[in-house]
């Protein structure tokens, strides 16, 4: 089933609704065309209630009207009034950051707009007698649409005919299956688990459930966001709260207590100012996500969410399932073993297994390989048909006349009568095949088989591990990346087809039915990596104990069983080749339905997250200087010893022209700790260094009575050598490119600072000027060396007593599990 996608493309603005009567169309004939139309044009459609993604008009409005583009404005007009209009060049560095933004974010607003073009969410409807299908945004209120296994209930709705089990858990919390029949209401956003019907969709659009849950949800919060955009929001919330009240302390100060006249006092505050303001950082982070989702959308993986991006880069377990992951989608019938010949010989099992299959709908791989190996059957008439589902792992068919028949796991059918069979099972589960069982029993209800359970024969299944994924798995191993497989499967099966695709530990298997309370399933995600036997509800557990010790998880799946542990996890993948419902719970879509595409994903994602870390680590050195320097000023008597236009210089030099080239380096190591903790990490030593020998260098001057001019120029030429000397540690390793850009960074400097002094309000420097540069420049990388030692030993011990702290919670937990009394 092709899977759908959550539409980012604008939605038509629904029109207003007329009155229009009830037509009751019959579950064989829908609607008419006609009919759908009128419906459609009077505003009955099932139009989405908003929107995920922005318009072009949010997105130049959020780039243009920003909190810091208003103080950009605020300081431009304070410059034009003292008739300082050459230092207000920030504006120009403010418009370029603007433009590239609204650039870049409108240019992969079109390439995800046109992969979800081909995506499509999609239904089976009925129109005129005949089943179609159409785009979920074109269903109408009463449509009669035809739903099967893993689809996603599109509108509130009425069964006709058929008979489903549902799942509710993404709407109502509730996870077990409801089985629904004919008169049956079925609920917007809950999924199919199995069984097929024919349903009238009663509450279309904003009418509909989950239409009223979201548009609740928007009223209460906005979307979540990942830590590292949380982390920018609180640093930007800060500078922005602190700005005003420094920006007129400083004023007051340089005007009113030093007396500086009125221009300076402007231009000093003005520069101070815009040396906090962090003008790229934001769009820089904005840019830098909106160009990895095109990416990832060029190379057929589509983003739901963008805290998807961060997650992936932090995954350090990975949760799979066989089918479909480890192995292809695909599965064949190997052979089927007799258990009685005489009872029942070859020709009467595949005659059983053709009329079973004649009336149960192969809605799945298994019963669609036995179906294709069995096609013919003779035409039994079935009283009762039963679907598999995976809490029961098995599906039954009562015939008239002929008895009950099951297929499915043999441990589920035979229960504790299993033990006979169990060498037997073991032999081809060894070999990584699907062993499941075709018995006879007396009669079936929902969730039980009757009387005497007679078995038939073992039914062999295989379907061989993709090629490339132990290159796949051994990339995960090589990056520190823990993967536990979780299938419905046999453990012995799952066990033997993780070892044949090459993953660590995959010997260590355990049977989930063993797993009878939290507390084992805690113990079991520390001890075992397969997990055979599983059940939906297990799945889930297992991601949340998971989380719980510490790890972030992310959770592979393709079928319905998969959905609830998809929406639980960190980050959740679907294949696109899957059933609707995993791919609407899930973040990221692999639109080829190719595992071996995930390497890519999460390099891509570690790339832009260490790239924004090391960026933004540019730009919190000039802020950190700036922010203490303007507190230092507003209690010693010395000026503010740069003007916006020599700022300007330095973050176009050292911050903006780098960052954005750092930004789109490869750099797939794995991410760990905070983001912030981070960033302050590489940009502290540089800050503080900046700090010292321009605090040494307006002691010097005061010292020598130098002028005010040739402390500002000292002053530059100091924050420009530290500006370099720290994107030299951020760039580090240093290639071919990096090294390029750093020397033309420096080599764009030197011209700038030896040739255009007067452009940026330089003064020419005495001797003892001269000497007191020179001492101070040499002193920039001996200082910037030792804080780097410095706050690589003190990010050591608390890396060492962090994880100290988390073995001895992990020992607490784990003795804790042990004895639950606790």
């Amino acid at each position: 089933m092709k899977c759908s996608k959550r539409r980012t493309q604008k939605q038509p603005v629904r029109p207003s609704r007329r009155e229009m009567p009830l037509l009751y169309p019959s579950a064989e004939q829908g609607l008419t065309s006609e009919q759908a139309r009128a419906l459609l044009a009077a505003g009955w459609g099932n139009e989405a209630v908003a929107s995920p993604a922005k318009s072009d008009k949010q997105i130049v409005r959020e780039n243009v009207f920003t909190y810091f583009n208003l103080i950009f404005v605020v300081l431009a007009a304070c410059l034009l009034l003292v008739g300082d209009i050459w230092d207000m060049s920030f504006l120009l560095l403010a418009a370029a950051n603007t433009a590239i933004g609204i650039g870049q974010q409108l240019r992969s607003k079109r390439t995800i707009e046109k992969l979800t073009v081909l995506t499509a969410s999609s239904a089976d409807v009925i129109r005129d007698g005949e089943k179609q299908r159409i785009p979920v945004d074109r269903l109408v209120r009463e449509d009669v649409v035809e739903f099967g296994s893993g689809a996603q209930i599109p509108a509130d709705g009425t069964i006709l005919s058929g008979q489903v089990q549902v799942n509710e858990g993404l709407v109502t919390g509730e996870a077990d299956a409801i089985t629904k029949k004919a008169g049956d209401g079925l609920l917007s956003g809950s999924f199919v688990i199995s069984g097929r019907c024919r349903a009238r969709l009663d509450r279309v659009g904003a009418d509909s459930y989950a239409a009223k849950l979201t548009l609740a949800a928007k009223k209460e919060s906005a979307p979540a966001k990942s830590e590292m955009m949380r982390s920018l929001d609180r640093l930007i919330r800060f500078i922005g709260v602190a700005l005003i009240p420094i920006g007129i302390a400083l004023f007051y100060n340089q005007f009113v207590i030093q007396d500086l006249g009125l221009r300076q006092s402007v231009v000093s505050m003005v520069a101070a100012l815009v040396g906090m303001i962090p003008e790229g950082l934001y769009f820089l982070t904005s840019v830098a996500l909106a160009v990895s989702v095109a990416r990832m959308a060029r190379n057929r993986t589509l983003i739901h969410e963008m805290n998807a991006i961060e997650t992936l880069a932090r995954v350090d377990v990975l949760c799979v399932d066989k089918t479909g992951t480890i192995t292809r989608p695909e599965m064949e019938v190997r052979e089927v073993v007799p258990l009685d010949v005489e009872a029942y010989p070859q020709q009467d099992i595949a005659d059983i297994l053709g009329s079973f299959y004649q009336v149960m709908e192969a809605d799945n791989d298994t019963a669609r390989a036995l179906a294709e190996k069995f096609p013919r059957g003779l035409g039994w008439r079935a009283e009762a048909v039963i679907p598999f589902t995976s809490a029961t792992k098995w599906s039954a068919v009562s015939f008239a006349n002929h008895g009950t028949f099951a297929v499915g796991a043999p441990e589920s059918i035979l229960g504790k009568d299993f033990a006979p069979l169990e060498k037997r099972c073991r032999y081809f589960a060894e070999k990584g095949c699907r062993v499941l069982l075709l018995a006879q029993c007396d009669g079936a209800a929902e969730g039980r088989l009757d009387g005497l359970i007679l078995p038939v024969a073992l039914l062999v299944l295989e379907n061989p591990v993709r090629p490339d994924a132990i290159k796949t798995f051994a990339y995960f191993a090589s990056q520190g990346v823990a993967v536990k497989v979780i299938s419905g499967d046999n453990p012995v099966t799952v066990s033997a087809v993780a070892a044949q695709a090459g993953i660590d530990g995959a010997g260590d298997w355990v049977d989930a039915r063993e797993l009878k309370t939290d507390q084992d399933i805690a113990r079991a995600v520390q001890k075992y990596t397969v997990f055979g036997r599983v059940v939906p509800g297990q799945k889930r557990k297992i991601v949340r104990a998971l989380q719980s010790a510490g790890h972030i998880a992310a959770m592979t799946g393709d079928g319905v069983n998969d959905v609830l542990a998809l929406k639980d996890a960190d980050c959740g993948i679907a294949m696109a080749s899957g059933a609707d419902a995993a791919c609407q719970a899930a973040q990221l879509v692999l639109l080829d339905s190719d595992f071996s595409a995930l390497p890519k994903v999460v390099a891509e994602g570690r790339r832009v997250i260490n790239n924004i870390q090391r960026s933004s680590a540019l730009y919190l050195v000039k802020n950190i200087l700036s922010f203490f320097l303007a507190i230092i000023t507003l209690f010693a008597d010395f000026p503010y010893p740069f003007v916006p236009m020599q700022l300007t210089l330095i973050s176009a030099l050292t911050i903006g022209i780098p960052s954005f080239f750092l930004a789109l380096e490869p750099n797939h190591d794995l991410i760990r700790g905070k983001f912030m903790l981070n960033v302050l990490r590489r940009a502290c030593p540089g800050g503080l260094t900046d700090i010292l020998v321009i605090l040494f260098a307006e002691l010097f001057v005061f010292t020598l009575e130098l002028t005010l001019g040739e402390l500002t120029t000292i002053c530059v030429i100091l924050m420009a050598a530290n500006g370099l000397t720290v994107l030299y540690y951020v760039a580090r390793p240093l290639d071919l490119k990096r090294g390029l850009l750093l020397g033309t960074m420096c080599g764009a400097m030197l011209v700038a600072l030896l040739t255009m002094g007067g452009l940026f309000s330089l003064s020419p420097l005495s001797f003892p000027g001269l000497l007191v540069m020179i001492v101070l420049v040499m002193l920039v990388v001996p200082c910037n060396m030792y804080l780097e030692r410095l706050f690589d030993a003190v990010s050591r011990v608390l890396l060492r007593r962090r994880e100290s702290r988390e073995r001895r919670r992990s020992a607490r937990s784990s003795f804790d599990q042990t004895d639950p009394e606790r």
